[in-house]
Formats: C-alpha cells, sequence, structure tokens
C-alpha cells in the first residue's frame, strides 16, 4: 500500500488512495460523511446514497469507528469540510474491522482515566493530542542529540545488567543471571566515567535506567529514560554550561520543528525557549531563599536534602530553570568530588525546573584514594566496585557531568500532571503490563 496518498497531501482534481482509520461516521439521510484518519490528519469521505453503488454505501456506511479502510476516489473541493477537500469514493476497502465496543475513545469526545489510558495505549496515541507528547519525544532527543554533537560528544551505550549498583544495594532490582546475582543498572554513571578516561574523553549516553524505589507519585517511574554525559577536563561549571546548553537545545528544537504538536496540546501562544543564563544558587543560598518565606513547618538546616514541597516553594521564588550547587558533601554520592578548600562542601549541582529536580550533576572524584575513602564512609565494600577503581590507578583526568531525566524533562517542559503521559508504557509499582 506504499503508492497510497496521505490525507495531507491530497488536492482537488487528483485520483487517490488513501488508507487509515475511521474516525468517525454522520448519516443525514440521503447524504452522509466518513472522517477518515491518518498520520498526516483528517479527510472527508462523502456518500450520496441516491447516486452510488448500494454495496458500496453500504460497507462505507456499516464499518466500525477504528476500522482500517482503504478509499479510492476522487479529490474535490468542500469549503465545508473540515480540510477543504473531500473525497467521493470509486471503491471502499475493509482492511481490519474494529470491535464495535472500544475501551476508549479515541475521537475524545468522552474522556477515559490514565490508568484506562495506558491499558489500551494503541488507542490512546490515536488522539491527536497524545500522539503530539510522543513526537515531541522524539524531537527533544533529536535536539539533544544534535546539542550533544555539537559539544563534540561521542555517543555509546552501557550495560543495563551489572553485578553491583552504581550507588549501592539499595533501590536494585535483582536478576538471576545464569546461576548468579545480577541488577538492572540504576545508572550509567560508573561506566561512562570510565569512558572519560579512555581515548573517548566527552561521552553522552540516551537509554533506560531502573530503580526500585518504593514511589507512587506522579514524577517517578520505576524504569525511566536517563540522558547523560560526562567530559574529561571539566570542572562542575563547566558541566553546568554543557547541561543549560542541551536543555534549551531541546526547547529550541521543539519551538522550531513542533508548532502542530504544541497546538493540538494548545500551547501554541505560551510554549517558549528558556532565555539568559540559568540561575545558579548555593545550596546554602537555597536554604535562606525557602526558609525566608515561611511555608514550611520546619526550617531546613545544613545537611537537609529538599522535600519535594522545599522544591516548589524555592521554584516559586525563582520562578525560571535554576541550579542549586556547592551541597554538602554527606548528602552526595562517594563519586562527588569536594571543594579542595572545604571537605563539607562537594561541587554536586542539581538543575532544576519551578515544579522539580530534573538532573543531578557534579565534578568526579579522579584520585584513586580519595575515590576509596569515599567508598568507605558511605559504607560501601571498594571491592565490589574493583573493575571501577582499578581504572583510577591507570591516569584518570579530572572529569564532571551529569545525569538528566528524559521524561521529567518532556513533563515539565509541556506541562503534564503526571510523568506516566511521557511514556509510551510506563513501568511502576502496580504497573508491568502492557
Amino acid at each position: 500500500m506504499d503508492d497510497r496518498t496521505y490525507t495531507a497531501d491530497a488536492e482537488p482534481g487528483d485520483e487517490v488512495t488513501v488508507a487509515g482509520w475511521v474516525h468517525e461516521i454522520r448519516d443525514l439521510g440521503g447524504i452522509a460523511f466518513l472522517i477518515l484518519r491518518d498520520t498526516t490528519g483528517k479527510i472527508q469521505v462523502k456518500f450520496e446514497k441516491d447516486e452510488m453503488d448500494e454495496d458500496l454505501v453500504e460497507t462505507g456506511l456499516n464499518v466500525h469507528r477504528e476500522s482500517v479502510i482503504s478509499v479510492t476516489g476522487a479529490v474535490e473541493e468542500e469549503p465545508r469540510a473540515p480540510t477543504g477537500v473531500e473525497v467521493t469514493p470509486q471503491s471502499v476497502d475493509v482492511i481490519a474491522e474494529a470491535d464495535p465496543e472500544l475501551p476508549l475513545d479515541p475521537s475524545g469526545k468522552v474522556d477515559a482515566e490514565l490508568p484506562t489510558r495506558l491499558d489500551n495505549r494503541t488507542l490512546d496515541l490515536r488522539k491527536d493530542e497524545v500522539k503530539a507528547i510522543f513526537e515531541i519525544r522524539a524531537e527533544v532527543l533529536r535536539s539533544v542529540r544534535e546539542a550533544f554533537r555539537s559539544l563534540n560528544c561521542t555517543e555509546i551505550n552501557t550495560p543495563k545488567i551489572v553485578a553491583t549498583g552504581t550507588e549501592g544495594g539499595t533501590e536494585l532490582f535483582p536478576i538471576t543471571y545464569f546461576g548468579r546475582e545480577a541488577f538492572m543498572n540504576q545508572s550509567p554513571q560508573l561506566f561512562k566515567q570510565l569512558m572519560v578516561g579512555s581515548g573517548l574523553e566527552r561521552v553522552f549516553e540516551i537509554g533506560p535506567i531502573f530503580r526500585a524505589e518504593e514511589h507512587n507519585t506522579p514524577r517517578h517511574l520505576n524504569e525511566a529514560t536517563s540522558i547523560d554525559f560526562e567530559s574529561a577536563f571539566y570542572d562542575h561549571t563547566e558541566a553546568m554550561d554543557a547541561c543549560e546548553h542541551v536543555v534549551k537545545a531541546a526547547y529550541e528544537g521543539v519551538a522550531e520543528n513542533c508548532a502542530e504538536e504544541l497546538e493540538a496540546l494548545g500551547l501554541e501562544d505560551e510554549f517558549a525557549a528558556p532565555e539568559g543564563d540559568f540561575p545558579r544558587l548555593t545550596y546554602q543560598d537555597a536554604l535562606d531563599k525557602i526558609n525566608a518565606t515561611g511555608e514550611l513547618d520546619e526550617p531546613l538546616v545544613w545537611g537537609d536534602d529538599l522535600s519535594t514541597e522545599a522544591e516548589h516553594v524555592l521554584g516559586q521564588e525563582v520562578g525560571e530553570h535554576y541550579f542549586i550547587t556547592d551541597w554538602p558533601s554527606e548528602i552526595k554520592p562517594f563519586y562527588i568530588k569536594d571543594h579542595d578548600d572545604d571537605e563539607e562542601v562537594s561541587t554536586g549541582f542539581d538543575m532544576m525546573h519551578p515544579s522539580m529536580e530534573l538532573v543531578s550533576g557534579g565534578q568526579r572524584e579522579h584520585r584513586y584514594e580519595q575515590l576509596v575513602a569515599g567508598f568507605e564512609q558511605q559504607g560501601l565494600d571498594p571491592e565490589a566496585f574493583e573493575y571501577y577503581t582499578k581504572m583510577f590507578k591507570y591516569g584518570m583526568p579530572p572529569h564532571a557531568g551529569w545525569g538528566l531525566g528524559g521524561e521529567r524533562l518532556v513533563m515539565t517542559m509541556l506541562g503534564l500532571d503526571n510523568i506516566r503521559e511521557a511514556v509510551l508504557f510506563p513501568r511502576d509499582r502496580q504497573r508491568l503490563s502492557p
């Protein structure tokens, strides 16, 4: 069927074969209309009952909604039609009949709850606004890849089945691997660090990560997409520069290439790429701003992590993407380097959207003795990570990087209520199928 014409390309005077789904049928008595939908849009098919073959009319008007059909006929101008043209059919072929009882309404006239939508994702994506999310997500990933390449990065792929976790034994999904215990990887962190010690030096990866967290919130997933960056001879400030560049590029790509999708989501007038530099607040600045609002039950003190409520309060104060820098060493992972002049303060940073954290990163500890000491301070066995630590004996350059949550980026970019709306087939505590 590669010789079919897409509905968007049908012009008056053409003889076409269009194929797609039956979106709607309107029977007005002597005349009836079938709306056919394909990936480019919709087109009206007109049936004048008294002037057409009875079998042709019966085939076209008795087919159930969401059935797959092909229609061959002449395209004519019709200003009253949804797209200004309509097809007068010579033939209608039913390719795949749909069940008359649909679990949800792809036309969107009847709303469905999110669990029903996720249970029937194929039908759900037939709605323009849902499909638009995933067209935008694809554009985000394309733009991000181009941004990384503009930074002279090499794309890598690291293992998702590992012998040890990135940050210890918690939050790991164990699996059986030929009689041995293994885990689904939480992050490509350790592997991307090993790569900056190789001849590649500056790398990125876009791939799945797995976290066995017990969360059941609108912002957490157990399988997510991580957008990762790591560069040799970078410090934490340069890594933040790269992060800002990549996030802005994602927005700019969507603004330039997704006008129809933004319109389908009702965002055409309010979507804009961030401008200017992202503010950079120290962790202490962040605590002071949050506490000054008086909105938390208890004031935050040095060493506290930021709760969801605290992030929301701070986001309201800042009002745009921003960084939190200079986190306490005690609450950052072992591989984050401390400042040379203050071991209590790390080079770790987070990049925030006003509504939530998007990025965690920092300069890494590249010195072998200090790295091993960091393992021990956090109660981890360095020998379990020997494949990683031993490479730091062979000339590991200073390096820095970060990980960006792909679904969170799309969620905050589009103002989605639930992160699951940005995933085709989400995995959480309750959902393992489809």
